[in-house]
């Protein structure tokens, strides 16, 4: 496992057995135990500051661990390599962070508005913000994938995941399974994490412009409307667009750079393509040094496949070399070193 993810993984085991061995030693049937310096609790988060890092990592039964240990092994150990470490780590940081804090406004609001002591006392906790975070980020690198669920029954694209997510813990919410806290951590996890990709993520810098660095996604595939049915395209796009605007005007969030250094707002999949990207560029390299190897393998080989006359012999210093009439050429032995990356249209 790369090195941020199982950090993560160990953390989120150690909070979370503690916990159980805490509640274990504490528990009474005639009170809900709460571990207030390891989960966040509203009335009591002033005291235990840390917990609005530490509670993303503490789950309170062993079916929420299950599901949240899974989840970071192989999405952690993907997007880390994807992204490597640092960028990995930031993004833990902001859809862990932000959301607590952004739950823990709301709750402190509604309390405010209702008077209704409850409102405070409800625990937030849990990596569904992670989870949502994780699903927003496949959808920015791998859009165009489909998964095929019952022997094809259900395909379903990557961007269809993150809204059948919410409505699930919407569901979940009504029933009551969760908590407010879960729909409240599940809206603002999808909401922080698409912002943080989609204007603030630093990215791979274009190979043939001029720019040190490039922040944000400006691809049409994963403008926020994509992540809706058509349907409900054009509301989407209206109210997004105007609230852009508006963070632009105050300088909250930065405006996609213009010009002849911008990135082409086309289908990820076809920008990973285009001439110019540094993806396409790094591809372009790749098949460069490939072709410069074999012709150099091709080279070695030569010299010591020269024709020499049937029984002739070939001195070396030490030992005598006998050659056969029907010896072969041990370029067929080497074979050849081929790489075929994915063809651009012909210009």
């Amino acid at each position: 496992l790369p090195p941020v993810t199982r950090v993560v993984l160990f953390v989120l085991l150690s909070q979370t057995f503690l916990g159980f061995a805490i509640k274990y030693r504490h528990w009474t049937r005639s009170s809900q135990f709460v571990i207030a310096w390891l989960a966040l609790l509203p009335n009591v988060s002033l005291i235990y500051p840390w917990t609005l890092l530490t509670t993303t990592l503490f789950e309170k039964n062993l079916v929420t661990l299950a599901i949240s240990a899974v989840t970071i092994f192989y999405s952690g150990r993907y997007l880390e390599r994807a992204w490597t470490s640092v960028e990995f780590a930031k993004f833990l940081l902001v859809a862990s962070l932000i959301p607590n804090v952004l739950c823990y406004g709301f709750l402190t609001i509604l309390f405010t508005l209702t008077g209704q002591s409850h409102w405070m006392l409800i625990t937030i906790n849990g990596t569904i913000g992670l989870q949502i975070a994780f699903l927003v980020a496949f959808s920015q690198l791998i859009p165009a994938h489909t998964v095929t669920i019952f022997k094809g029954i259900i395909c379903l694209r990557v961007p269809r995941f993150p809204l059948l997510y919410i409505l699930g813990i919407s569901l979940l919410t009504l029933a009551p399974v969760l908590s407010m806290a879960s729909f409240l951590l599940v809206i603002t996890g999808f909401l922080t994490s698409w912002t943080y990709l989609r204007f603030f993520k630093q990215s791979f810098p274009d190979l043939q412009t001029s720019q040190s660095s490039l922040r944000g996604d400006s691809s049409e595939s994963f403008a926020l409307v994509e992540f809706f049915p058509g349907a409900l395209k054009p509301v989407i796009s209206l109210l997004s667009n105007s609230i852009y605007n508006i963070l632009v005007k105050l300088h909250i969030c930065p405006p996609f750079p213009t010009g002849e250094h911008s990135l082409p707002r086309i289908d990820s999949l076809a920008q990973r393509n285009t001439p110019g990207t540094a993806r396409a560029e790094a591809e372009r390299r790749r098949a460069l040094a490939l072709k410069a190897l074999d012709q150099r393998l091709h080279a070695a080989t030569a010299s010591y496949s020269k024709p020499h006359n049937p029984g002739s012999t070939v001195s070396v210093p030490n030992f005598q070399l006998q050659t056969q009439p029907n010896m072969q050429a041990p370029i067929a032995m080497l074979g050849e070193t081929n790489y075929n990356p994915e063809r651009e249209e012909d210009k």
